[in-house]
């Protein structure tokens, strides 16, 4: 065992034992605990369990992955993501804290005075959140089959077990404290190795600045970005700070898309049920953003440092001759341990023994590397899922910054996934069984009927994980998609427009999420490269795709969709009732308003 194996299963043995023991320790003994945690988290504390539910796997280790390779293009992740948190805390956490339910659907099901409308917002719920869970299965198989030395398979299973002890002991409650241990995790293995990297490239401390220094390994007159431009441009690719992700239009709908689909996300907004107060639930919000902005002002950073480093690697060169011939020096240590994943892949194509890497789609640098005895790009497979985990190898760092990384990408994915599947168990005992077929349930029955549906989440998770169906190659987009065409209007038109009935509001989700669904299925040969989680920009844009958009932002037009569907129904049929109608104003009127004056 190398003392890289002794660090990785040390911390990551440690952190395991912090959940499984936080779980015992915070057993949900009631349905508010299991739900809610008992409305009773600090919010600060809650702050922080929301900043690590919400940074999945998707922000820890593919966010930087995608900005590495795209550059300014994948700026839209940064900005859809933090403007939709910036959404939910100012029109939705306040207000659907004072409405006081335990679930999404049984606000939608209470707000539209409708079973049905419950049911539709439970079967919406349950497909973004399967969906977006399959990407944090993904997450906990990439870091277990390198770091662990398991195979993915085994990875999943691992990671299944320990969800299945602290969400199905603990419930919400054990959920909310464990993922403030995971936060802490998260963001020292997140932020450590990048200053260690910003202070090698620039001599800057912090990798929020570093990146807009100057590239100390040259001469000091180039800044980072500049060197980095430099060299992807050398090797025929796009560069780094003007590439876009298809056209502007896309762009702009893509953003969109994540920013409604991040305030529509159900085990995001569940979390601000579970503080004492409303004024908790702003005061929570807040907290979150503080917490969450640690890690996505340093993910444009780590992204722009790891493809540089990436390059620098993997060119290697002559280190002498014999017979006539070069000698070239071996690829590195990291790239081969990599190589056994396949997650990493190179093929000799010109058999030089060097690793040719550039742009072979490019038609004006085809001709230069013909010049150079290139016959294409040899490095085969990139998975953009590694970078993050891979960076402080490429960079040499210590083995505990390393093994530290492993942790904080398993405890990224453990904690989104622990909510998903929470906001999944919930949906099914307290608002399918208790909600709609049984209602005279027990308590004690629908706290057991809630672990069980918990389990057999798991199952279902740990199972597309393995098997993924065919849309699942953009599976964390299209969860954003999926939640903005469908919960997040409800919600918007539940709280700010008092006139929807449940007529439109029925409407407005069907509409809204099959039109997404189609579209994405109608695309997919177009659009997914298996093994993928987004939209990969090489493959062009497809010439059938509607105005230029994207499957992945797609759910923006299907949000359009529900609003327009919603509007025309609820127009034609009859108004919901008064009592509905001043629960709505009461919802959005604060506490004591009209005390000083008597109105």
């Amino acid at each position: 065992m190398t003392n890289l194996d002794i660090w990785t299963y040390s911390v990551v043995g440690f952190t395991f034992a912090l959940y499984i023991g936080i779980a015992i320790w915070a057993r949900a003994g009631t349905t508010g605990e299991f739900y809610v945690a008992g409305k009773g988290v600090h919010p600060v504390a809650n702050g922080m369990a929301t900043a690590a539910d919400w940074m999945s796997a998707a922000s820890f280790i593919s966010m930087a992955g995608l900005i590495a390779f795209e550059g300014y293009g994948a700026s839209v992740f940064l900005m859809g993501w933090t403007g939709g948190y910036v959404l939910l805390a100012l029109l939705l956490a306040p207000y659907l804290r004072k409405f006081g339910k335990f679930t999404v659907p049984e606000f939608i099901g209470d707000r539209y005075y409708s079973q049905t409308a419950r049911i539709v917002a439970v079967i919406c719920l349950i497909l973004a959140s399967i969906t977006y869970v399959i990407g944090q299965m993904k997450g906990i198989g990439v870091a277990f089959s390198r770091f662990l030395e398991t195979s993915y398979e085994m990875g999943l299973y691992i990671g299944m077990g320990i969800v299945a002890i602290y969400a199905v002991l603990g419930g919400m409650k054990g959920i909310t404290y464990t993922q403030i241990a995971q936060y802490v995790v998260l963001i020292m293995a997140y932020t450590i190795p990048a200053i260690f990297i910003s202070l090698a490239l620039t001599g800057i401390p912090l990798p929020q600045i570093g990146l807009g220094g100057n590239y100390a390994p040259g001469d000091g007159t180039m800044t980072l970005l500049g060197k980095l431009d430099q060299v992807v441009t050398d090797l025929g690719f796009r560069e780094y700070t003007t590439a876009v992700m298809g056209s502007t239009l896309n762009m702009f709908v893509y953003t969109l898309s994540l920013m409604i689909g991040t305030a529509g996300l159900p085990h995001v907004i569940i979390r601000f049920f579970t503080v004492p107060k409303v004024k908790d639930a702003r005061y929570s919000a807040g907290w979150a953003l503080v917490f969450i902005a640690l890690l996505y002002t340093t993910a444009p950073a780590v992204g722009a440092m790891a493809r540089l480093n990436l390059i620098d690697t993997i060119q290697i060169g002559p280190v002498g001759a014999e017979d006539g011939n070069l000698l070239y020096e071996e690829r590195p240590e990291w790239f081969k341990k990599w190589e056994t994943t396949g997650l990493l892949q190179w093929e000799d194509k010109n058999e030089d023994g060097r690793i040719q890497y550039y742009d072979d789609t490019n038609p004006e640098f085809a001709e230069k590397a013909q010049s150079f005895g290139w016959e294409g790009n040899e490095m085969v497979t990139v998975d953009r899922d590694i970078m993050v985990l891979a960076n402080p190898e490429i960079a040499g760092l210590p083995n505990w910054v390393i093994a530290l990384v492993v942790a904080g990408g398993l405890a990224a994915a453990l904690s989104t996934a622990a909510g998903l599947l929470l906001a999944i168990s919930s949906a099914i005992s307290h608002d399918l069984l208790k909600g709609v077929f049984l209602p005279g349930i027990s308590e004690k029955n629908e706290l057991r009927a809630g672990r069980i549906s918990m389990i057999f989440a798991i199952i279902l998770a740990g199972y597309l994980g393995l098997n993924p169906p065919g849309f699942a190659a953009g599976t964390v987009a299209i969860a954003f998609g999926l939640a903005a065409s469908s919960i997040f209007p409800a919600l918007m038109m539940g709280i700010f427009m008092k006139k929807m009935n449940n007529a439109g509001a029925i409407a407005g989700m069907l509409s809204g999420i099959t039109v997404t669904l189609l579209y994405v299925f109608q695309h997919k040969g177009i659009f997914f490269v298996p093994g993928t989680d987004f939209l990969m920009p090489e493959l062009g844009m497809g010439e059938d795709w509607f105005f230029g958009i994207s499957p992945n932002a797609f759910g923006a037009v299907g949000a359009l969709v529900n609003f327009v569907v919603a509007f025309i129904v609820a127009a034609v049929t009859a108004p919901p009732p008064d009592h509905i109608q001043h629960l709505v104003e009461d919802v959005r009127v604060p506490r004591g308003a009209g005390e000083t004056t008597g109105h």
